[in-house]
C-alpha cells in the first residue's frame, strides 16, 4: 500500500506542477485571442481525450511534461492570419512564455503560505540531537534513532548542529566515524556519507530537532513569498559559484527527484506540498533560463524581434530549437547518469 500511495504521489505531483505550467500559457494565449489546438498533459498516445470548442484536452500514455498548442506557433505552417500565435506582437509572445513559469511561481507561494499557516514556521534547534532520520539513509541502516546525539565526527567534538553540517562538508563517498550518544552511554559507528539529491549537501539522511510555531496568516505571505525568493537565488549563486570555480554541479535528474517525492508522500502532508512548493520553484526557475526552446530561449528570441523590428526566419529558429534540443537532452542524460551512480534505480521507492 506504501509503495501505491508513493507512486501515485509521485504521479499527481509531476501532473499537477506541469499542468498548472501549461495553464499559464493556456491563460496568456487566450488573452492575446490566439486559437488553442491542443491542451495536453504527457506525450505520446491519447489515453483521455476531449474536444471543446475546436480546443482537444487530453492526457496521454507517457506522464512527464505536456504541451499547449496553439494556432500558427510552428513557423513552416503559419499563415499569418489573425489568431495566430507567429503574428501577434514581439511582446505578447514574450507574456505568453513567461506565463507559465510565472503560474509556477505563483503555485509555490500559495503551497508555501498554505504550508506555514496550517502547520507554522518550523524552529530549528542549534544542538547536535537528532530529531529525525530518513529512511534508506546511511544513519537509519547503521540504526540511529531520533534523540542521539552525535558527540564527535572524524574525532572533531561537535556541540551544535551548525559544527555538525561543516564537519560532513567534503565527506561525500567517505567512510566517517562518529561518536554518538544514547541516552546514558556512548558508542562508535563508522558509515559511509551521502548526497543528499535534492539539496546537493554531504548527508547521512538526518534532521535536527524541530518545533513548530503558529503565526498568523498576513505573516504567511510574506514568508511564503521570501521562501519562493530564497529558493531562486540559493539555486542560481550555486550554479554560478559552480560555472565560476570550473566545477560540475550536482544536479538531480528525474529518478532523483522522483525518490525524494516519494519519500516526500511517506513523510506526511506537509513535507509533500513543501517540496512541491520547492520543485514548482525549481521547474520555474529552470524554463527562464535562456537555453534555447524552453520559455526563457523563446523570450531571448522574441526580445530580439522587438529590437530588430522584424520576425526572425524559420530556418533560424529551427536550428536554434534544434541547439536547445541538444543541450536539453545532455542536461537530462547527465543528470539520470548521476542518479543511477548515486542511487542506483533500485532504490527509487527506497528498496
Amino acid at each position: 500500500m506504501t509503495i501505491v500511495l508513493q507512486i501515485l504521489g509521485v504521479a499527481a505531483g509531476f501532473g499537477f506542477l506541469v499542468f498548472i505550467h501549461e495553464l499559464g500559457h493556456f491563460f496568456a494565449a487566450k488573452m492575446c485571442k490566439i486559437r488553442i489546438l491542443t491542451f495536453a498533459l504527457g506525450f505520446g498516445p491519447d489515453l483521455i481525450k476531449h474536444t471543446y470548442k475546436g480546443t482537444k484536452y487530453c492526457i496521454k500514455a507517457v506522464p512527464f511534461g505536456g504541451f499547449v498548442s496553439m494556432a500558427g506557433d510552428n513557423p513552416t505552417g503559419a499563415t499569418g492570419g489573425e489568431g495566430e500565435y507567429l503574428s501577434l506582437k514581439w511582446y505578447k509572445k514574450v507574456w505568453i512564455s513567461f506565463a507559465g513559469p510565472f503560474l509556477n511561481y505563483i503555485l509555490a507561494v500559495f503551497l508555501f503560505v498554505f504550508v506555514f499557516n496550517i502547520w507554522g514556521v518550523t524552529k530549528i534547534s542549534t544542538s547536535s540531537s537528532i530529531g529525525a532520520v530518513i529512511e534508506n539513509y546511511p544513519a537509519a541502516q547503521a540504526g540511529l534513532v531520533p534523540g542521539d546525539k552525535i558527540k564527535s565526527i572524524d574525532g572533531v567534538e561537535i556541540d551544535t548542529w551548525e559544527e555538525l553540517l561543516s564537519n560532513l562538508k567534503n565527506k561525500a563517498e567517505k567512510q566517517t566515524t562518529f561518536v554518538i550518544e544514547r541516552g546514558t552511554y556512548s558508542f562508535d559507528l563508522s558509515m559511509i556519507v551521502t548526497k543528499n539529491p535534492v539539496t546537493r549537501e554531504d548527508s547521512i539522511g538526518i534532521a535536527p530537532l524541530k518545533t513548530n510555531i503558529e503565526i498568523g496568516f498576513f505573516k504567511s505571505i510574506c514568508l511564503g513569498v521570501e521562501a519562493s525568493i530564497m529558493q531562486t537565488v540559493s539555486t542560481v549563486a550555486y550554479l554560478i559559484d559552480k560555472v565560476i570555480s570550473f566545477e560540475t554541479p550536482e544536479i538531480s535528474g528525474p529518478i532523483g527527484i522522483m525518490r525524494t517525492m516519494a519519500n516526500a508522500t511517506k513523510s506526511g502532508m506537509q513535507n509533500y506540498l513543501s517540496f512541491l512548493a520547492i520543485m514548482s520553484v525549481t521547474l520555474g526557475l529552470f524554463n527562464l533560463f535562456p537555453i534555447p526552446m524552453v520559455d526563457g530561449g523563446m523570450i531571448v528570441l522574441f526580445f530580439v524581434e522587438g529590437i530588430i523590428k522584424k520576425q526572425i526566419s524559420a530556418k533560424i529558429v529551427q536550428i536554434y530549437n534544434t541547439i536547445g534540443l541538444v543541450f536539453i537532452l545532455g542536461i537530462f542524460l547527465f543528470a539520470t547518469y548521476s542518479d543511477i551512480l548515486r542511487l542506483g534505480v533500485g532504490k527509487l521507492f527506497g528498496k
